[in-house]
This record gives structure tokens, C-alpha cells and sequence, in this order.
């Protein structure tokens, strides 16, 4: 196979982890790149993801196989007018944004639609930065693609082996069918999540109660509003109708749950919750998806040195492997204080009947 020759404008959190992702398959694969921001060339330099460091959007990149633009919305819209004259007509041209309708349009207009492949892979972490870009981040996730219509069949099929190699699923979509999914699953929840934070804040009291004893529910469903504010501010902008359209469907329920609420409605309470039940829990049972089942157990354990510790080499000592342990601080939902997460079901059950015959008491916790 030749050498792979892939070009970033943008090396953040998600191109540094598709750069990664491309050097870990193949490590002969040539990374050239350029970001804003020198010290994080510096650091893709010295740990040998980025093989060169470019000026800016320039001839740097003419060889280029792949082209992916991972800067903001905005920025990129900027760096393909500038990188326009460099490209190779051979090169795949292609992003990761979030919203895929407005850069269709800006290709379309610098007449690149014939070598582009709008991309979004769904991954991602609260974290930014190419600091926290990892080569796992991509792994079994999907990665959907959004072809123009004038791009050849055999460069979707390349770029979807190529997505194959980073360890993610590729999926084809239009780009309205991107812009409406992505506005449901990912959009809407970030102003969700952010909405509520805020309603938490301007609720507290003066001595910060809600805050203090914020638990498990409230942190899993808000983790996401921890998330770049800027990179937030873009995708409402530009995928405005399709955020707009489903949040007033989303409000729209709201109103109908508080009306059963007023009207002690128990019926209707119930089957909100059961039906939710059972779709999240339909999530975490089908075959492929971002949603795994979880396989873990919460202990109750004395609150002194040496007590974590000593679960977690009775485990090794009997080849049991761990996947994650912690302490847990709030017991809204944990019923013991140390939860331990295994690979495998079979992980769950060796441990529960050693640690159980040993005397401590076991909780159950399988999924999410």
C-alpha cells in the first residue's frame, strides 16, 4: 500500500484524535498540519503524530490524499478559500464539524463539490484540546459521511475504508439527514443539559444547598454542559431551524408532563417513565451503538486507608480484571461507596462470589 499522505487545518480535540487514530493504524502515514495555536504543533511534533508543521492554509499541503478541516465552523469556511489553489485535484477533501449543511454550501460555492466528503465522527468528550486527543477516542464509534452529490463512488468507498482503519464505523447520510439526527441526539441534549445547570444556579439558595448536594442523576445528565461554549455557540447558530424545530417539540412534551403533574395524573406519570425505560434500555441492548451495556457492582466499605486497596489485590490475586474502580461520594443511586467496574459479566460474577464470601455486601449494577 503507498504511503497515506493526510493534511489537518485544525488540530484540536477531534483532528488530533483522527490524526492519532490515522498514525496508529498506519505509521508510515505522513501528517501535515497546521493550527492557530504553536504550542500545539509543538506538542504533535514532539510526539510524532505531525510529521510537518505548516504555516498556515498553504502549498505545504498539495500532496495531500485526505484534507480534513477541524477548525470552527466559521474558520473553515475562511481556510477553504485559502486552501482552494493547493489542492491536489486528486485529494479528498473533507471536515469534522458538527453541521454539515452550511460547509456543503461553501464547498459548492469554491466549486469543490466534486472532491468532497463532509465527515463527522460521533465522539467526543467535554474536554477539548489536542492535550486531551487519544487515538481510542474514535474506536468502534460511527463516523458518518455526507457526499456531495458529484463525488465518484470509489473515493466514498476509499474514504469510508479509510474511516475502517481508524477503529470507527463509517455511515453515509445526506447532509439534511445529518444536520436533523445530529440536531436530536447531540444538539438538542447540549442545551438541555446547559438549561438545566442554569436553572439549578438562579434556584440555590444563598448557601449554595443545591449546588452542595448536586448527586448522581443531576451530574450524568449535565456532564455535557461542561463543553466548549464557543464550539456550542456555533452549532446552535448553524444548525438553528433543526435545534429550533425539536426543541419546541421538546417543550411541548415538557408542558404536557407538567400538566400531568398538576393533574395527578398517575397513569400518564407512569407510562413517561416506562416508556423511557424501555427505549434507553433498548439503546444499551442492540448489537452496535455508542451505548454499551456496563457491567458493575458497588460495595459497601469501612471509610479507612488501606480499604481500596485491599479489594483491589484480593481481585488481582484471584485474576479477576478490573476495568475502573472509585469511590463514590453521593449515594443518590449507589447504595455502597466503592464501585468497580469489570470487562465482562463473567468478571462481575467471580468478584461478587469472592468479595460476598468474604464478607462484604454486594450491589449489583449491570448497565448503564
Amino acid at each position: 500500500m503507498p504511503q497515506l499522505t493526510c493534511g489537518f487545518i485544525g488540530l484540536g480535540l477531534i483532528g488530533g484524535s483522527i490524526a492519532k487514530a490515522l498514525k496508529k493504524a498506519d505509521g508510515s502515514t505522513r501528517i501535515i498540519a497546521y493550527d492557530k495555536n504553536p504550542s500545539t504543533l509543538s506538542a504533535a511534533l514532539k510526539d510524532g503524530t505531525v510529521n510537518t508543521a505548516a504555516k498556515g492554509p498553504d502549498a505545504s499541503f498539495c500532496d495531500c490524499d485526505y484534507l480534513f478541516l477541524c477548525a470552527p465552523v466559521s474558520d473553515n469556511d475562511t481556510s477553504l478559500l485559502r486552501i482552494k489553489e493547493y489542492l491536489s485535484p486528486a485529494c479528498i477533501l473533507t471536515d469534522a464539524g458538527s453541521v454539515k449543511t452550511t460547509i456543503h454550501a461553501a464547498v459548492a460555492q469554491a466549486g469543490l463539490s466534486h472532491q468532497f466528503i463532509g465527515g463527522h465522527p460521533m465522539a467526543g468528550s467535554e474536554r477539548t484540546g489536542y492535550q486531551n486527543a487519544k487515538a481510542l477516542l474514535l474506536e468502534n464509534a460511527y463516523y458518518i459521511l455526507t457526499p456531495t452529490r458529484e463525488i465518484s463512488r470509489d473515493k466514498l468507498c476509499a474514504y469510508q475504508n479509510l474511516v475502517r482503519r481508524m477503529g470507527a464505523i463509517p455511515l453515509v447520510l445526506t447532509s439534511s439527514q445529518h444536520d436533523y439526527v445530529t440536531a436530536a441526539v447531540s444538539h438538542l441534549p447540549h442545551v438541555i443539559a446547559s438549561s438545566l445547570v442554569n436553572l439549578v444556579r438562579d434556584s440555590d439558595s444563598s448557601e449554595g444547598i443545591m449546588k452542595m448536594i448536586a448527586a448522581g442523576g443531576f451530574k450524568d445528565i449535565t456532564r455535557i454542559a461542561s463543553s466548549s461554549p464557543a464550539m456550542w455557540q456555533q452549532i446552535c447558530l448553524t444548525n438553528t431551524d433543526n435545534i429550533s424545530l425539536l426543541l419546541g417539540d421538546y417543550i411541548n412534551s415538557l408542558l404536557a408532563i407538567k400538566a400531568a403533574l398538576d393533574g395527578r395524573q398517575a397513569e400518564t406519570l407512569y407510562r413517561l417513565f416506562d416508556s423511557a425505560c424501555t427505549y434507553r434500555d433498548s439503546f444499551i441492548n442492540a448489537s452496535s451503538g455508542p451505548i454499551k451495556r456496563e457491567y458493575a457492582l458497588t460495595v459497601d466499605i469501612a471509610d479507612e486507608t488501606g480499604a481500596l486497596a485491599s479489594i483491589a489485590t484480593m481481585l488481582a490475586l484471584n485474576n479477576i480484571n478490573i476495568k475502573n474502580i472509585g469511590i463514590v461520594h453521593n449515594r443518590e443511586y449507589e447504595e455502597g461507596i466503592l464501585r468497580i467496574e469489570f470487562p465482562d459479566e463473567g468478571s462481575v460474577t467471580s468478584a461478587k462470589t469472592l468479595l460476598s464470601g468474604r464478607g462484604y455486601l454486594i450491589h449489583d449494577k449491570k448497565f448503564l
